[in-house]
């Protein structure tokens, strides 16, 4: 039996301490003010201390928890440094390790999923997992034709917990919010619990990912580890070493982080053009920067490993021809076109009246970074955008919450952020009008655009 039903009590009044916490913090706060203190240092203190609560519950749990947690991880780049820095190590870790199962519950799964004589199916098997996550656990091993592969394991019950902490979570989403300037939570917790069957059906992540190292089998700048063997709770995958990118993050060179920038934003592009497929889980333990060759020093010449496709969006034609369409108008300062286009689309209501001036300057986080040849993505642009979208007082806040995110653009939308906050992590200078120019349709004119071909067979 997994620990994660068994305690789901424990986990749940964990969960349930944060609005107390939070309610207990604001009361201190208060007496602060009483005290003398400004209420700018009193709501930074207070920031930041239920910060610190809410990262070390995330870290403790697995399940919903530990994967809001990653989701807002990539986020952290948006808050300011004072908040930052101090629980950006909590932050790391939630990208990368999770407290891990018991030996004994992993050999019961193994045995319930791949029959009594598992073991007869590997040469080796390491029992310490190599990595642990939101829902399921990696380990080593040699498969029985000797290839290394890396063995996905899912906790029993995670279905269970990963619905009953979003669930908890949601109820305290409206003061989660102020954590991450100009991040609305709430969707994200729905759309995270929307997707719950889709994330555990390692059917659909087997199909996912076969597809993807299909297409990208023979790619110069990409990997993707085949499937060799999918059950209920159980994926077996090829092993593929490399630095995770956390570590690029923390320590890696200025060419390092540039890289794996550029390739983020290829993969990010290049993926729904060629396979269908979007890859929907940016964060940063799900992706390796492999070695480029024999040549340990060349750094131009290294690759990016893509691992976990749990969570995809099929997008059979690509990624919408209205995004590329509307950025090229964008660019081109045409705001009335890109007003008529998005209220086309659903993103501005019928009932509604707003400026296409404003609407352009809104959208600026996803129009700068393509205006220019190449863009050093970096924390201080990331967070003078997220409180210029976060400060109630400011036009661009008031406008935000009269457009509208039509439900099949929500998952590419936090994609794309989400990689723009990893970017940001990175500090990469990233020719991003490149890859637009080569993979987004409707980017560029009729005349110049020469479409890439949309290899999907799912």
């Amino acid at each position: 039996m997994s620990d994660l039903p068994r305690k789901a009590v424990t986990r749940t009044v964990k969960l349930a301490a944060l609005p107390l916490g939070f309610a207990g913090r604001a009361t201190w706060g208060l007496g602060k003010r009483i005290g003398g203190k400004s209420a700018e240092l009193v709501a930074r203190e207070l920031q930041q201390r239920t910060a610190d609560q809410l990262f070390r519950v995330l870290g403790e749990l697995k399940g919903g928890a530990m994967k809001l947690g990653q989701a807002l991880s990539v986020f952290e780049a948006a808050l300011p440094e004072e908040m930052a820095g101090p629980y950006r190590a909590a932050l790391t870790k939630l990208q990368e390790a999770a407290p891990p199962m018991p030996t004994r519950t992993v050999h019961a799964v193994l045995q319930e999923r791949l029959g009594e004589e598992w073991r007869e199916l590997f040469l080796e098997f390491e029992d310490k997992p190599s990595a642990a996550a939101s829902i399921g656990q990696v380990h080593r091993a040699v498969w029985h034709d000797g290839r290394r592969v890396a063995v996905k394991v899912q906790y029993p019950g995670a279905g269970e917990a990963l619905l009953s902490d979003l669930t908890q979570l949601s109820r305290v989403a409206r003061m989660l919010g102020p954590l991450v300037p100009g991040m609305d939570i709430k969707p994200l917790i729905a759309e995270m619990r929307d997707r719950v069957a889709e994330e555990l059906d390692y059917g659909l992540e087997a199909e996912a990912q076969r597809e993807h190292a299909a297409v990208f089998a023979d790619d110069p700048d990409v990997v993707v580890p085949d499937v060799v063997h999918q059950s209920d709770q159980v994926l077996v995958t090829e092993w593929i070493d490399g630095t995770p990118l956390s570590e690029v993050i923390a320590t890696g060179s200025a060419e390092e982080r540039d890289r794996a920038g550029q390739l983020l934003a290829r993969f990010l592009f290049s993926g729904p053009a060629r396979t269908g497929l979007l890859h929907a889980d940016p964060h940063p333990g799900n992706f390796r920067l492999l070695p480029g060759g024999d040549d340990e020093a060349d750094v131009a010449g290294r690759r990016l490993g893509v691992l976990d496709f749990g969570t995809v969006d099929r997008l059979p034609g690509g990624l919408p021809e209205t995004i590329g369409a509307s950025l090229r108008m964008a660019l081109e300062g045409d705001s009335e076109a890109v007003y008529e286009l998005l209220r086309k689309e659903g993103f501005v209501k019928e009932t509604i009246e707003l400026d296409p001036d404003a609407v352009l300057e809104y959208l600026l986080p996803i129009i700068e970074p393509a205006e220019v040849d190449e863009f050093t993505f970096t924390r201080d642009w990331i967070r003078g955008q997220a409180t210029r979208l976060a400060d109630l007082r400011s036009p661009a806040h008031q406008l935000g919450k009269q457009l509208n995110l039509p439900p099949s653009y929500l998952l590419i939308h936090r994609v794309t952020l989400s990689t723009i906050g990893v970017l940001c992590q990175l500090n990469a200078t990233v020719r991003l009008r490149d890859e637009l120019e080569s993979w987004l349709p409707g980017f560029l004119p009729e005349d110049d655009a020469d479409p890439a071909p949309v290899e999907a067979h799912v």
